[in-house]
């Protein structure tokens, strides 16, 4: 998820809360169509479970990742009002190595439906870095990609993909089949990814305490959704598709603080219908050039103290949590896609605190090349956590 795509998400969303200080909603939130595959199905018993205990596990065709032995793990996991959701990871695991190192790695999600979350898109070629996950795979690691917006797919929530994130490895280590039990943990992730990946390392100590990380790598973070919003016009955009669906996804997840499909019009109605089920190239092939002006039916910018509380709540800037383990995070110092301030100061605060924590700038403009130039550093730094050795410090 790109810096410009979220930030019109955001104040899409500025812009349709306005209905909080008006008339009750009446337009719901649109989820997306339940999987029809029982697997991803909660049991009754859901909330008996405690964070992170195994609902099911599967061995699956391994798809395009040809020689891995690939599984499914069903889980139980917290969503941002603190009930009880069940999530699903894939783990991918390397041929012929015992025990290896685990690496949860936070993919690209860009999507409203549940056949776009990385359990399905990793094999039906929805998922752009799917083909990343044979990098530390060939370096002889096991991966697990969770789905970390969890069954509603709601896009956008933040802290919501932290939890997901640290449930879904408390979960695969529970699988003795996977015989990850005592392996090391490293987190990964870029830019929404990194977003998940952020929030899950500096949410462990508090939310996951009894979960031992060797390791955390993010980059390309959005890290103040608030000032994002400030940040942009009305101009019709060729990424509004994902700009809309992370408010839908936003309302999926605050649907009793955000409700923005009663301040659609009949034109943002429709394509909410449109898109409900959406992944990527659809969102942006049908939202191209349109604009959050079309779509609402009323207009006021960022004046609803309600709708800004759920922002800075996601914003990573304002998470009093600090990382316990050696976390390392690049970020391009003219990236226009994702700022480099609130990211800047999120590490400086994590030094402050006496965290571990390497601060790497890229003098890059272009969002994804930063990607490439930092995943490269980012996986020795992951290598050199998993052999011991000390973690370097930029504070």
């Amino acid at each position: 998820m790109t810096r410009v795509v979220f930030r019109i998400a955001i104040l899409l969303l500025s812009i349709f809360s306005v209905g909080l200080l008006g008339p009750p909603a009446t337009a719901q939130p649109l989820y997306p169509t339940p999987d029809p595959d029982p697997f991803y199905a909660a049991p009754p018993n859901l909330g008996a479970l405690q964070p992170g205990d195994v609902v099911r596990a599967r061995r699956i065709d391994s798809g395009p990742f040809a020689g891995t032995d690939s599984w499914q793990v069903a889980f139980r996991s917290t969503n941002s009002q603190g009930n009880p959701v069940m999530g699903v990871t894939t783990v991918l695991l390397p041929p012929g190595v015992q025990n290896p190192p685990l690496v949860s790695y936070q993919a690209l999600i860009n999507s409203l439906g549940t056949r776009c979350s990385p359990s399905r898109s990793l094999f039906n070629g929805e998922l752009d870095d799917a083909a990343g996950m044979m990098l530390p795979i060939r370096r002889g690691w096991a991966v697990s990609v969770p789905d970390y917006f969890g069954p509603t797919s709601a896009y956008g929530a933040a802290r919501l993909g932290g939890m997901m994130t640290l449930d879904s490895v408390r979960a695969v280590r529970k699988v003795a089949e996977l015989g990850l039990a005592d392996s090391p943990v490293a987190l990964a992730g870029y830019s929404g990814g990194g977003l998940a990946t952020a929030w899950a390392a500096a949410m462990q100590p508090t939310y996951a305490p009894d979960l031992h990380l060797t390791a955390a790598v993010a980059g390309g973070i959005p890290a103040d959704l608030g000032e994002m919003a400030h940040a942009l016009g009305f101009n019709p955009h060729p990424g509004f598709g994902l700009a809309f669906a992370a408010a839908m996804g936003l309302e999926r997840e605050y649907p009793d603080r955000l409700p923005i499909s009663d301040q659609l019009n009949e034109t943002g109605l429709w394509f909410r219908d449109l898109t409900h089920d959406a992944c990527r190239r659809f969102l942006l092939h049908e939202g191209a050039f349109h604009s959050a002006e079309q779509m609402a039916a009323s207009k006021n910018l960022m004046d609803v103290p309600e709708a800004l509380s759920v922002l800075r709540e996601n914003s990573l800037r304002y998470f009093e949590g600090v990382p316990t383990v050696p976390t390392f995070i690049w970020q391009g110092r003219f990236d226009q896609l994702t700022a480099f301030g609130p990211v800047a100061e999120v590490a400086n605060r994590y030094c402050r605190a006496g965290a571990r924590v390497q601060f790497r700038p890229y003098e890059i403009a272009e969002h994804m090349t930063t990607a490439i130039a930092g995943f490269a550093e980012a996986w020795n730094y992951i290598d050199a956590r998993f052999r011991g050795e000390p973690a370097p410090v930029s504070c």
